[in-house]
């Protein structure tokens, strides 16, 4: 897409700031969007000349009328779909809703808010999404007002293969009772298999919400924010696009301990648009190989047919494409532990033995249940106690402006290892490896709307990416050279070894070469002595060696000085990887920096850290 070029003469309150924004929200659009866009706008400016007061555009003292605010904070996009869901569905039963993103809400208006429907995701071992931290801090610490008139309702998101299951959900819906507030509805708590617990708790909790509202205004009348247009594009996560396989391409050594595969898929014909930043979500299929050991290990046939919730299908494709096989849940410890009678699986789902259940989902697939405490399964109750196999997320690898709008790369880490005497497979992982050139995967695009390069395209870009946490690094760099933007752009990768598992290595030292790239920090943590990296001066014909065993964060301390100077000047920094040790380790290395280089205190430190956050100028994309 061509530069947003605004028309003349540019009005003095349109500044080079709001036009760089306009490009931002403009960018990916597709014509008729563009055109509903120009339409829309064209009613506001009408409005205002007439003095209506223009939705969006409330001010912050508390409405005229009740009304339902919406409020999500979402890592991954699941927690912001169901939010639009509920708005939307509020407004169409005639209730006034208005949605908002948690870093978006001004924290003073809680004390003046009637009606509060939260919508939260947990993160790893029990942290709230970035989007959120401000706020959960907020309302969880001592300035927090006095709500005695506020009637709220959370709905929490998790994964139960973590043990601190949807915790940021309980934690609010427990800290708002505290401030006085009431419930109109109970909190809810969706798996990974989120619309079967959240449809009906949405259904019941507007309902509820309108009794608490009581009459409401006209449906004309009621929009108090303007909503995320909708993509026009006929696919989505409920209705995926079967993209073909352009390639697949194995991209480590043969002696690499771990295969990583980079694929292209085309996107041709489905509607579909991303943006660098976005990822592209997978339906998987399991492992045949696991399916067999399923159906050995508890003597099933496969062949039979077994009916659940309205659908009868052969047991072997339950297994196969219908349900999770790979990631061990409490309800599915608890069922095992009912079928099997084992005292010691009953005994680990205790409150008190919450540090061995973690241990247990940590080392476990459901499959080392099955053989180490025997039971005699049903075929119709194996069905109901496991839950759906569900998309994985993938960050996308390309920009769309490189290898263009119909085409999508990723970068796939296969999960196979030995464990407990067995191989074990990863689910998504081990389909997208296995998968043939001309096959086709069905895939939808997840938008990540806090993970975006800079609208000025003169800030400099930190990014830190170690593994296939570096993809979405490869659009960005791949976006910047097409863009011919003016900033710096600084990569830190790491990975074990150097000559195994070099991810996209020619690429990044052309992007040297080319001035696409303007520093690059390698960290290979199994090599120890004979380590390469690359260090200062950049200049791109060839890498240093380095006896030292290093993680990333470890080149983070290292160039600290210059990384807190390059964030000192505006620079905005990005993270992508694994959300429960890198990620921790990351954030804890930049608290460092900022005290060593910038004279902060740790408290300072953190909250300059948290700023940096709420601005936009520290973004994550873990998982």
């Amino acid at each position: 897409m061509n530069a947003l070029v605004a028309p003349e003469p540019l009005p003095a309150a349109l500044n080079a700031e709001k036009t760089a924004l306009l490009a931002r929200l403009a960018e990916g659009l597709a014509p008729e969007e563009l055109y509903w866009v120009a339409a829309w706008s064209a009613a506001r400016a009408g409005q205002a000349q007439r003095g209506v007061r223009l939705a969006g555009s409330a001010p912050a003292e508390a409405p005229d009328a009740p009304r339902l605010t919406i409020l999500y904070g979402s890592q991954t996009g699941n927690a912001k779909r169901l939010a639009e869901q509920l708005a939307a569905s509020s407004e169409s039963a005639g209730l006034p809703a208005r949605l908002v993103r948690a870093d978006a809400y001004p924290q003073r208006e809680l004390a003046r808010e009637t009606h509060l429907l939260v919508v939260i995701s947990t993160q790893g071992e029990g942290e709230p999404p970035d989007d959120a931290r401000g706020l959960v801090e907020f309302i969880s610490g001592k300035r927090a007002p006095r709500l005695p008139a506020l009637h709220y309702a959370v709905l929490g998101l998790g994964d139960s293969s973590y043990p601190q299951f949807c915790a940021i959900g309980r934690q609010l819906d427990a800290r708002l009772a505290e401030l006085g507030a009431s419930r109109f509805a109970p909190l809810g708590e969706a798996d990974v298999d989120i619309d079967e617990v959240a449809a009906p708790w949405s259904a019941m909790a507007l309902e509820q919400a309108r009794e608490v509202l009581g009459n409401t205004t006209p449906a004309t009348a009621r929009s108090a924010t303007v909503h995320a247009l909708p993509s026009r594009a006929t696919h989505s996560r409920e209705q995926p696009f079967a993209a073909t396989v352009l390639a697949n391409q194995r991209i480590v050594s043969r002696d690499s301990e771990r295969a990583v595969h980079h694929l292209e898929l085309s996107l041709e014909g489905s509607g579909l648009r991303y943006a660098p930043g976005d990822a592209i979500g997978i339906w998987p299929t399991n492992p045949p190989a696991l399916v067999q050991d399923w159906l050995q290990a508890l003597r099933l046939d496969g062949e039979r047919e077994v009916a659940h919730q309205g659908r009868t299908l052969p047991l072997a494709q339950w297994l196969g494409r219908e349900r999770e096989l790979t990631r061990l849940t409490r309800g599915f410890v608890a069922a095992q532990a009912a079928a099997s009678g084992h005292a010691d699986l009953m005994r680990v789902l205790r409150k008190e033995n919450a540090a061995a259940f973690a241990e247990l989902l940590d080392r476990h697939q459901p499959i080392d249940l099955l053989r180490r405490y025997r039971a005699a399964w049903r075929a119709e109750d194996l069905v109901a106690a496991l839950r759906p196999l569900t998309p994985r997320l993938y960050s996308i690898a390309s920009s769309p402006r490189a290898v263009g709008e119909e085409e999508v790369h990723l970068t796939v880490a296969r999960v196979e290892y030995e464990a407990f005497g067995t191989p074990h497979w990863g689910a998504a992982s081990t389909f997208l490896s296995a998968v043939q050139e001309d096959a086709t995967v069905p895939v939808f695009i997840e938008s990540n709307d806090r993970f975006r390069l800079p609208a000025d395209d003169a800030r400099d870009v930190i990014m830190i990416g170690p593994g296939t946490g570096v993809a979405p690094f490869r659009a960005f760099v791949q976006d910047r050279r097409e863009t011919g933007a003016r900033g710096r752009n600084w990569l830190v990768f790491g990975n074990r070894h150097f000559t195994r598992d070099f991810l996209y290595q020619v690429e990044w030292q052309d992007a040297l070469k080319s001035g696409a790239l303007h520093r690059l920090d390698l960290a290979f943590s199994r090599d120890g002595s004979g380590a390469f990296v690359k260090s200062p001066p950049m200049d791109g014909r060839g890498f240093a060696q380095d006896a030292r065993k290093t993680y990333v964060q470890d080149r983070l301390r290292e160039q600290g000085r210059e990384l807190y100077a390059w964030l000192q000047e505006g620079a905005h920094l990005y993270v992508c990887g694994d959300a429960n040790h890198m990620a921790r380790d990351v954030h804890a290395a930049l608290i460092d920096i900022a005290v060593a280089h910038g004279g902060h205190s740790p408290d300072d430190a953190k909250s300059w850290l948290a700023d940096l956050l709420t601005q936009g100028r520290y973004a994550r994309d873990v998982y």
